[in-house]
């Protein structure tokens, strides 16, 4: 199974969570993006990502050992992003890690999401009642 994927299709968090499946882990935590309805006052009608998924999914991959590097106690992460044409309240990503404790993931899930709006190669149209903007993750 694929730790790191872009994909066209809906996001399952439990198919993910799946993804981890290891008998020496005690604890997963999942970060789940949706898309809101809201965004700097003007009601979102939806979102269309694009990404190079190639690229996105090395750069994902990346976060992935960059995580595991600076929390010894992670033992595994996935990150599955879709891209497309997405609707209020639809998944956009998931993140999941998992480890034999509970210490440090939480602050481990934050810094993956943050890393990847920061660097991962993904970009959003969002449509707005009256206008459209294109913006980069990051």
């Amino acid at each position: 199974m694929k730790l790191f994927e872009i994909t066209t299709e809906d996001i399952s968090v439990d198919e993910v969570v799946a993804r981890l499946a290891n008998p020496a882990i005690g604890a997963v935590i999942t970060f789940v993006g949706v898309v809101r309805g809201n965004s700097e006052g003007r009601e979102v009608r939806y979102l269309e990502y694009e990404a190079y998924p190639e690229m996105a999914e090395e750069t994902l991959r990346q976060i992935g050992d960059e995580v595991r590097t600076r929390w010894k106690t992670i033992r595994e992460v996935a990150i599955v992003h879709r891209v497309g044409r997405l609707e209020v309240g639809e998944i956009s990503v998931v993140i999941a890690l998992s480890a034999a404790h509970r210490p440090q993931v939480f602050d481990a899930a934050r810094y993956a999401i943050d890393r990847l709006k920061e660097i991962v190669p993904i970009w959003k149209k969002e449509v707005w009642k009256g206008g459209e903007e294109w913006k980069s993750e990051r």
